[in-house]
């Protein structure tokens, strides 16, 4: 008959086993118990205390189940409404962070992050050999976003080529964050990151990382 005794160190570690191969249920850990009362050793029977113990890590895996469950659904529901949201943005123009654009139809949209402390904020179009080939000034502009538009011409006045150019920014001495402006052409789910636009002249850009919609 002691072949056959589990006690409650043995029951402890089928558990630990049994939730190395599959999630623990409610009915698997009542196996386990059942089991163990059926084969427990006559001559030295479970302490009610440890039988105690065991009915409430019962609880403990049935609630957390539980509570597995909600969340799985919450998360759902969340990236249904990211989708639902990001829908609604086809056809509309936002602003987006980036160092790069594409030029395209001739002309570009963006903006840039002016810091505090005022002073001329200018912006370079980069093409890929590194060369500046257009600065914008933009005067002195308040902190916060500030539009640019660039008609795709070179310092010269010549029309550039169309493709992808590097942006970078400066207000005084000091570099600030550029951005461009798209339309949103499509959305779509990425997974854990969320919902993302596809953004004409830019690309894929995460739903959350959208700084403005115009």
């Amino acid at each position: 008959m002691s072949d056959l005794s589990i006690n409650s160190s043995n029951a402890a570690g089928a558990a630990s086993a049994l939730g190395q191969t599959k999630t623990l249920s409610q009915a698997d850990f009542l196996s386990l118990l059942i089991q163990q009362m059926r084969n427990q050793d006559p001559t030295q029977p479970m302490d009610s205390s440890q039988m105690v113990s065991q009915l409430a890590q019962i609880n403990q895996v049935s609630a957390t189940q539980n509570l597995q469950t909600s969340f799985d659904a919450l998360a759902q529901s969340m990236q249904g409404n990211q989708l639902l949201q990001a829908s609604s943005m086809v056809g509309r123009s936002v602003t987006v962070p980036s160092a790069v654009a594409r030029l395209q139809g001739g002309s570009l949209d963006g903006a840039v992050n002016v810091s505090d402390g005022g002073g001329r904020t200018l912006v370079q179009v980069v093409d890929n050999a590194g060369n500046v080939v257009r600065t914008i000034d933009l005067g002195t502009q308040n902190a916060g976003l500030t539009d640019f538009h660039w008609d795709g011409t070179g310092n010269d006045g010549q029309p550039l080529p169309p493709g992808t150019y590097a942006l970078a920014a400066q207000t005084g001495n000091t570099a600030v964050a550029t951005y461009v402006t798209g339309k949103v052409a499509g959305v779509g789910m990425t997974g854990a990151d969320g919902a993302y636009l596809d953004v004409d002249g830019f690309g894929g850009v995460l739903l959350s990382q959208v700084a403005r919609v115009n």
